[in-house]
């Protein structure tokens, strides 16, 4: 009992003494890079608010949500704070500006966070649907993975195919060079990843888990995740010779070794300094390989840092 103690002290020791280094990081350095003061009049529109003619895929900093499908997921007050990393629907995730999705999905289309499950990957669908239908020019990637220890839901890439079929982009190294207005009226790559399952073909209308990459680091330390997704991050290609999407995670997870297992209190250990990490690309010289950023819990200052960065690209200010 008191080893369990003496490693809970040490542990909470180690979380301030993490969390001390990135505001001291902030305090000296501070969140400031190019576009860190634009503000888009609409975030729900905001692709088409800095010209789908000029705004190449390469060019943006996509911000985008983990485990998007978490609002309602387990029991609440119950189950749910221990697998809950959004608050807002998938609707309303794309209406403050979230880009990319990360849906995990098991056999029976349900959507699920390890054993926890909620509503039908229907559900998320229809809501993408509904987003595209209210906008032009606002493109989404759409990530769909079959969740650790779960098998793939049968026919699951025809199922994608039948909802999304017309707002498809089809699998295509070109793509990443190209403007928005050179995509539409096509908006959705969708990233199918299952286990065991064959992987899209080039040329298929869905793309397969090569396209979308990440370098995934399980802590719940924030100063560790931090320097470790630059560290990480650093080791890209240039966004503008990159065929495949590269996404950073501003996140922590609760760890078994730590009583607070809720993943807000923990998340919230690293979600304000989003902008300092934006601001550190600039400073360690990376930030010409930054493009997918994510979060748990997204709001919209998170958006706008992402927004800013890549008007301030298109501006070629960046």
């Amino acid at each position: 009992m008191g080893s369990h103690v003496s490693k809970q002290v040490e542990k909470r020791k180690a979380i301030s003494t993490e969390r001390k280094v990135l505001v001291d990081l902030e305090g000296s350095s501070g969140e400031t890079y190019p576009g860190s003061d634009y503000r888009p009049s609409d975030r729900k529109n905001w692709m088409a608010g800095l010209n789908p003619e000029k705004l190449h895929i390469n060019q943006v900093v996509w911000p985008g949500t983990h485990d998007s499908a978490t609002n309602k997921i387990g029991i609440p007050m119950i189950t749910r704070p221990f697998a809950q990393c959004q608050s807002l629907s998938i609707y309303r995730q794309l209406c403050v500006g979230t880009r990319v999705l990360d849906v995990r999905v098991q056999e029976d289309r349900r959507i699920c966070h390890g054993i926890l499950t909620t509503y039908s990957v229907d559900v998320v669908i229809q809501d993408l649907k509904k987003f595209l239908s209210e906008t032009q020019s606002e493109i989404v990637i759409l990530e769909i993975r079959t969740e650790f220890g779960h098998n793939d839901p049968p026919e699951f890439d025809k199922y994608l195919e039948e909802q999304l079929g017309e707002y498809l982009i089809h699998q295509d190294d070109n793509v990443f060079g190209k403007t928005i207005a050179e995509l539409l009226p096509k908006r959705v790559i969708c990233v199918w990843k299952p286990r065991k399952s064959p992987a899209p073909k080039h040329g298929s209308p869905l793309w397969s888990a090569g396209y979308l990459k990440d370098n995934w680091i399980d802590t719940d330390l924030p100063s560790t995740k931090f320097e470790n997704n630059m560290k990480h991050l650093s080791e890209q290609p240039p966004v503008s010779s990159r065929k495949f999407f590269y996404r950073v995670e501003n996140t922590v997870t609760p760890q078994a070794d730590n009583p607070i297992v809720c993943v807000k209190p923990v998340t919230n250990r690293i979600h304000e300094y989003a902008r300092l990490f934006i601001a550190q690309c600039f400073s360690k010289g990376c930030a010409d390989k930054l493009q997918i950023f994510s979060t748990d819990f997204i709001d919209e200052d998170f958006v706008e840092a992402c927004v800013g960065l890549t008007q301030a690209r298109v501006e070629g200010k960046a």
